[in-house]
């Protein structure tokens, strides 16, 4: 089972292809917040209900410095799919081998339905401009998820 991080934590560099094959790094990222949410799988209910959400508010987020990269483990040519069949603005970027996803801590048992498995947990961390975790949350709801951190980080 992987470690959840904590604030202060340096959050895991990482490398992933995007939904057009583009190489997509955390270290690109630096100088800015990012938001980096982890979801079972594209085109998906709970999960396109999501990406909707931080697409609605990508203008608001980018505006207080945020950028917003959604991890799951899916193949370029599915998260292209879910891009163009949702109209999505957000970054999505796969994680097949899900090593990203484990040194995040958001792959490894949980609920489903009454049952343990093992699977993606769905995850949002806040990383600051140096690098460093500012927000771990783990286990989140896809529904209303985006609006409580947009209160939560006081945008």
């Amino acid at each position: 089972m992987s470690e959840r991080l904590q604030p202060g934590d340096t959050a895991p560099a990482f490398t992933l292809p995007d939904a057009d094959g583009n190489e997509i790094s955390l270290a690109d990222h630096k100088g800015r917040k990012v938001i980096i949410y982890f979801y079972p799988a594209a085109l998906t209910p709970g999960c396109t209900k999501q990406a909707c959400d931080f697409t609605d508010n990508l203008e608001l987020l980018a505006g207080a410095g945020y950028d917003v990269i959604g991890v799951s483990p899916d193949k370029p040519e599915k998260l292209a799919k879910f891009r163009e069949q949702e109209n999505l603005k957000v970054t999505l970027v796969g994680d097949p081998s899900k090593e990203t996803l484990e040194a995040y801590g958001a792959f490894g048992e949980k609920k489903l339905y009454g049952k343990t498995v093992t699977g993606v947990i769905r995850s949002t961390i806040v990383v600051d401009e140096e690098g460093k975790v500012e927000r771990a949350l783990y286990n989140v709801k896809a529904t209303g998820h985006v609006a409580k951190i947009i209160k939560d980080l006081g945008i």
